[in-house]
């Protein structure tokens, strides 16, 4: 343990106060960690240390509706994804991420490592002037040899340098296929555990904050599961905050009417089924070439969608496995690329691995098992890898 000292500031050193920006960084991370109770914890603060709050409200982190409730403001949204960004990689790294590779060419991104001559219809934007003129001179040289030209002497005219068509080189460029990208974050009480709901949720901001930086022409949607599936949107993401486990039977058989449901709902299952299902509507009306879904979950599916019924299964029955899978089946079918990772932090799950595994069999896609820590690596560079080849429905 750091020992510490303590003693009366005697005025030597000139005291700083935190800036806005520190401030709003600190609540931000218990945002992340508490979800969208920490909203309320503004109106208190607010009457203790007004000054606090008015300074994340001048700076534009935060707003109050007419109700006296704060929010977070889109300028406030975009510094937590951007710093979630930044704490997966580092800024000098960034570039290693580059853009998604395909195996068409086209004028998309340039590519400076490699060139190729002038084709007409290349855009003149690409245009390698090092390369052309390089060309040019190399030309006009043989052009004044051939032609006679006493380079030795001093009286001789010097030739005019020109450039032709021949000479035109421009930068080699990939084309940039769009993508749309499905992803599945695991809401079930066990993400409480460990940190594992914080790391997802950080991970999937910084995705966001990427999506918006490099591949503008995506469409990006998350999803929340844990007895429903439901969409968020990016607000809602950082509000978000898993499910309070709110029944502890040993061993749980229930069916919830869609229609009609009970007045107590146990919200900390685990719906795997629910989620692919709406992945798969969602998906299935987008234009993109590519399109992939991402599941990032801690636990073995415990419900699952019978008709207009949501069965909750506990310890996990492996009927709800069987649908699941075939759900995630049919959505391979269908062109949909699936990465799955499981996060193991406090004992190994064998059934969980075994799981993600069958997932990846049945769908040809990809899984992995990971902690909260490593997670984001893994999620981004198959996100990225995911959109490397168009694919053909």
């Amino acid at each position: 343990m750091p020992a510490f000292e303590y003693s009366r500031w005697d005025g030597s050193e000139p005291f700083s106060p935190q800036s806005a920006d520190q401030v709003f960084d600190q609540f931000s991370q218990y945002l992340m960690d508490y979800g969208e109770d920490m909203l309320e914890q503004l109106e208190e603060l607010q009457e203790s240390h007004p000054d606090i709050v008015d300074m994340l409200i001048r700076r534009g982190y935060v707003e109050q509706d007419r109700e006296g409730k704060f929010f977070v403001t889109p300028k406030g949204l975009r510094r937590v994804e951007n710093k979630a960004l930044d704490e997966l990689f580092d800024v000098r790294n960034k570039d290693k991420l580059g853009r998604h590779d395909t195996e068409f060419r086209g004028t998309g991104q340039t590519v400076h490592e490699e060139s190729k001559p002038y084709e007409y219809g290349d855009p003149v934007s690409n245009l390698n002037m090092h390369e052309t003129l390089k060309n040019a001179l190399h030309r006009t040289a043989n052009e004044s040899r051939d032609a006679g030209f006493a380079t030795h002497s001093k009286l001789a005219a010097k030739p005019q340098l020109s450039i032709t068509e021949d000479d035109l080189v421009v930068f080699d460029t990939e084309y940039q296929t769009s993508c749309a990208t499905v992803v599945l974050l695991d809401m079930s009480g066990s993400m409480l555990r460990y940190g594992k709901y914080v790391g997802a949720k950080r991970v999937a901001l910084a995705l966001q904050a990427l999506v918006r930086s490099r591949y503008q022409s995506d469409f990006l949607q998350f999803i929340g599961f844990s007895t429903y599936a439901t969409p968020l949107s990016e607000k809602q993401l950082l509000y978000s905050a898993p499910q309070p486990v709110s029944l502890y039977d040993p061993m749980v058989r229930m069916k919830i009417s869609l229609d009609s449901p009970p007045a107590f709902v146990p919200q900390h299952f685990t719906n795997i089924h629910a989620g692919l299902q709406l992945a798969r509507r969602i998906l299935h009306r987008h234009p993109a070439q590519n399109k992939q879904i991402i599941v990032i979950t801690d636990g073995e599916p415990t419900a699952h969608v019978e008709g207009r019924d949501i069965l909750l299964i506990y310890p996990p029955a492996d009927k709800t496995a069987r649908i699941t899978l075939a759900e995630a089946k049919r959505c391979a079918d269908e062109g949909l690329h699936i990465a799955s990772f499981a996060l193991i932090e406090d004992y190994f799950y064998f059934g969980l691995v075994n799981f993600v595994e069958q997932m990846a069999h049945v769908t040809g896609g990809v899984s992995a098992t990971c902690n909260a820590q490593d997670m984001g690596n893994m999620v981004i560079n198959s996100f990225v890898g995911g959109r490397r080849v168009r694919r053909h429905v």
